[in-house]
Formats: structure tokens, sequence, C-alpha cells
């Protein structure tokens, strides 16, 4: 199966790498790119890709704006942010924003290759150096307390442990695993953690998770 990717970035020279670096995978193709969020919301539009690769800091709208929009047009398409920035804070906003994904540009070319067939997979993908980061974003001892108490009768033992396995951004198939149970059970309940939290997508959960203290040890 080919993925289709949209790249949105206002540096010329960076675009030109990235596309090179992906078309040399037989499964890509590289359907369009636009310079600022405004012509990048209009190419996604006309090209429903499969993965956007998206810059958070870009002149006019910026990144998070444009994120906001593109979920909200597109909800099947997957949005990585592919950004310089390291802080906690944008990373929190992206993933509330619904991006699937959130990547440092000094990533190795295998792991963003990778990254970008998990997204489209429907997997969320966060680069390393930013996982205890979002971790401490959310952290707070005495919120986490109640939270716990107040989530614990929404959601089934079994499903507690799945939400530990979203927050350590663990596949279908690796939570199965881990459980020993069949992938096709997790799936179901992973659809119906999202019902039951009233949120779109792993991602969310990921982040409701670590923010509510549900990503520890019941």
């Amino acid at each position: 199966m080919t993925i289709r990717i949209l790249l949105i970035d206002d540096h010329t020279l960076f675009r030109s790498g990235i596309r090179a670096l992906l078309q040399r995978q037989a499964d890509f193709e590289i359907v369009d790119e636009a310079a600022d969020g405004v012509e990048g919301i209009k190419r996604a539009k006309q090209h429903r890709p499969d993965v956007i690769l998206l810059d958070l800091n870009m002149p006019g709208l910026s990144g998070l704006e444009a994120l906001q929009l593109l979920v909200e047009d597109l909800p099947r398409t997957a949005v990585i942010v592919l950004t310089v920035s390291e802080e906690a804070e944008e990373l929190a906003a992206a993933l509330r924003g619904g991006a699937r994904g959130y990547l440092i540009k000094n990533i190795e070319t295998e792991a963003l290759i990778a990254g970008i067939r998990r997204a489209a997979a429907g997997e969320p993908v966060i680069s390393d150096s930013m996982t205890a980061k979002l971790v401490a974003q959310f952290r707070a001892p005495a919120p986490v307390a109640a939270a716990r108490q107040d989530e614990a009768p929404r959601l089934t033992a079994r499903e507690r442990e799945i939400v530990q396995g979203l927050a350590r951004g663990e596949s279908n198939k690796e939570i199965a695993r881990d459980l020993g149970v069949a992938e096709s059970t997790v799936k179901i309940h992973v659809q119906n953690i999202l019902k039951k939290l009233n949120l779109a997508s792993r991602v969310q959960v990921a982040v409701y998770a670590v923010e509510h203290g549900l990503n520890a040890a019941f």
C-alpha cells in the first residue's frame, strides 16, 4: 500500500531534503508540499493525503492553528508535527490538538520512516527524547490521586491495563502480547475506552492517561 504524504514547512531546503529522503521508499509518495499553513490546508484538502508532516513555527498561520483545522477537515489523515521545538508545552498542545505524532527534526532517517509508517497505520509516534518531558509536563501528585478516584469506576481493570499500554505508546499487538489476549480483543477495548473517555484517538488517550495519573499501576 502506498502512503501519500504532504509536506508543510516554510524552509525550502528542509522540504527538499525530506522529499529526497522519503521518495527513496517504494511505499511513499510525496503528493505535494507547502510553505505555510494556509497553503498547506488548501493542498491537504485537494490531495487528502494519508500523512502530513507539519512544522510548528511558520509565518502567518501557526502550525498549531493549522493542525486544528487539518484535524477538523481531514479526520482520517495522520498529522505528524516535525519540528525543532523540544518544549513540553508545545508537545502537549499538539497532542491535545489531534496530532498523531511529534517528532524532532534531528531524528534519524530510519526512525522518521518508521514513524510515518506507524502513523499511517493508526499508531501514535513520539520522539524518545520527548516522552519523559510529556510525563513531567502532566504529572502532579495531588490531582493524580483525585483523578484516580474519579476515573476508577468508569474503567474496568482490563481497560486500565490497556490505557497503561497506550500511555507507553504500545501498539495493539504489543499490548495483546503483554496481557496474553487476542489483538482483536485489545482493539475492542480501545474502542470502548475512547467512547467512555469521549476521546478521538489513541494519542489523546495517552495524553489523558498521563494528565490524570492513569498511566501508573492501579
